[in-house]
């Protein structure tokens, strides 16, 4: 009866609050050292599940937590300096051959 209870969609809704709820308990008690909360993926995938808009963001999300990141990416070209304290740039563009 309980599994019946838990493949509705009120009965997901509430075995996520008990999990949020515990997993809250268990923060504030010092059991879980984490931040990140194991209901929160569960609330997310059905509010994607009603809507599109959030679907759309989940998808972003992901593509990019693929995408690389370059430190590069930004920077000033190499013969360049920028002095933040003195509020001074120096740029040098590369002699055309």
């Amino acid at each position: 009866m309980g599994t019946a209870v838990l493949m509705t969609l009120p009965g997901l809704v509430i075995a996520l609050t008990v999990i949020a709820f515990t997993d809250q308990g268990l923060r504030l008690l010092g059991r879980r050292k984490r931040q990140s909360q194991i209901s929160a993926t569960g609330f997310e995938q059905l509010h994607a599940t009603f809507s599109p808009g959030k679907q759309s963001e989940l998808k972003e999300r992901q593509s990019a937590l693929v995408l690389r990141d370059d430190e590069e990416d930004g920077a000033p070209p190499a013969h360049s300096r920028v002095d933040l304290d003195g509020g001074r740039a120096v740029i040098r563009l590369p002699r055309a051959s």
